[in-house]
Protein backbone atom coordinates (compact mmCIF):
# COMPACT_ATOMS: atom_id res chain seq x y z
CA UNK A 1 0.00 0.00 0.00
CA UNK A 2 1.25 3.47 -1.15
CA UNK A 3 1.28 6.18 1.74
CA UNK A 4 2.17 9.96 1.57
CA UNK A 5 3.67 11.30 5.09
CA UNK A 6 4.16 14.97 6.55
CA UNK A 7 6.25 15.41 9.02
CA UNK A 8 8.02 18.41 10.81
CA UNK A 9 10.30 18.37 13.57
CA UNK A 10 10.36 20.92 16.06
CA UNK A 11 13.63 20.85 17.99
CA UNK A 12 13.62 22.54 21.45
CA UNK A 13 16.45 24.26 21.09
CA UNK A 14 18.18 27.30 20.33
CA UNK A 15 19.96 25.26 17.42
CA UNK A 16 17.33 23.92 16.13
CA UNK A 17 17.91 24.19 11.89
CA UNK A 18 20.69 21.50 12.29
CA UNK A 19 18.75 18.32 13.32
CA UNK A 20 16.02 19.32 10.64
CA UNK A 21 18.74 18.97 7.99
CA UNK A 22 20.49 16.29 8.99
CA UNK A 23 17.36 13.99 9.41
CA UNK A 24 16.13 15.30 5.98
CA UNK A 25 19.55 14.48 4.96
CA UNK A 26 19.00 11.28 6.44
CA UNK A 27 15.42 10.19 4.88
CA UNK A 28 16.98 10.81 1.43
CA UNK A 29 19.58 8.52 1.71
CA UNK A 30 16.64 5.26 2.46
CA UNK A 31 16.02 3.61 -0.61
CA UNK A 32 12.51 3.28 -1.57
CA UNK A 33 10.99 6.56 0.23
CA UNK A 34 10.59 9.60 -1.68
CA UNK A 35 11.20 12.83 -0.31
CA UNK A 36 10.30 16.45 -0.78
CA UNK A 37 10.98 19.48 1.23
CA UNK A 38 9.01 22.88 1.47
CA UNK A 39 9.38 25.66 4.02
CA UNK A 40 6.82 24.13 6.49
CA UNK A 41 7.62 20.32 6.48
CA UNK A 42 8.82 17.74 4.63
CA UNK A 43 6.72 14.78 2.79
CA UNK A 44 7.53 10.96 2.27
CA UNK A 45 6.03 8.82 -0.47
CA UNK A 46 6.23 5.14 -0.72
CA UNK A 47 5.18 1.58 0.23
CA UNK A 48 3.92 1.66 3.97
CA UNK A 49 6.29 -0.50 5.30
CA UNK A 50 9.12 0.84 3.82
CA UNK A 51 8.67 3.81 5.04
CA UNK A 52 7.84 3.66 8.32
CA UNK A 53 10.45 1.25 9.25
CA UNK A 54 12.96 4.38 7.74
CA UNK A 55 10.82 6.95 9.88
CA UNK A 56 11.29 4.42 12.67
CA UNK A 57 14.59 4.09 12.63
CA UNK A 58 15.42 7.94 11.86
CA UNK A 59 13.28 9.37 14.29
CA UNK A 60 14.63 6.96 17.07
CA UNK A 61 17.87 8.43 15.88
CA UNK A 62 16.82 12.22 15.92
CA UNK A 63 16.11 10.99 19.68
CA UNK A 64 19.16 9.67 20.27
CA UNK A 65 20.99 12.86 18.81
CA UNK A 66 18.58 15.76 20.50
CA UNK A 67 18.01 16.09 23.94
CA UNK A 68 13.99 17.28 23.04
CA UNK A 69 12.33 17.28 19.84
CA UNK A 70 8.37 16.87 18.70
CA UNK A 71 7.80 15.21 15.55
CA UNK A 72 4.18 15.93 14.14
CA UNK A 73 3.09 13.50 11.58
CA UNK A 74 -0.03 12.90 9.12
CA UNK A 75 -0.10 9.67 7.71
CA UNK A 76 -2.71 9.14 3.94
CA UNK A 77 -3.09 6.22 2.70
CA UNK A 78 -3.47 5.83 -1.27
CA UNK A 79 -2.59 9.29 -1.96
CA UNK A 80 -3.19 10.66 -4.93
CA UNK A 81 -0.42 10.96 -7.46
Amino acid sequence: MQVAIDISLYPLDENFIPPIKDIIARLERCEGVEVERNRMSTQLRGEFDVVMAALTTEIGTTFERVPKAVFAIKILNNPIN
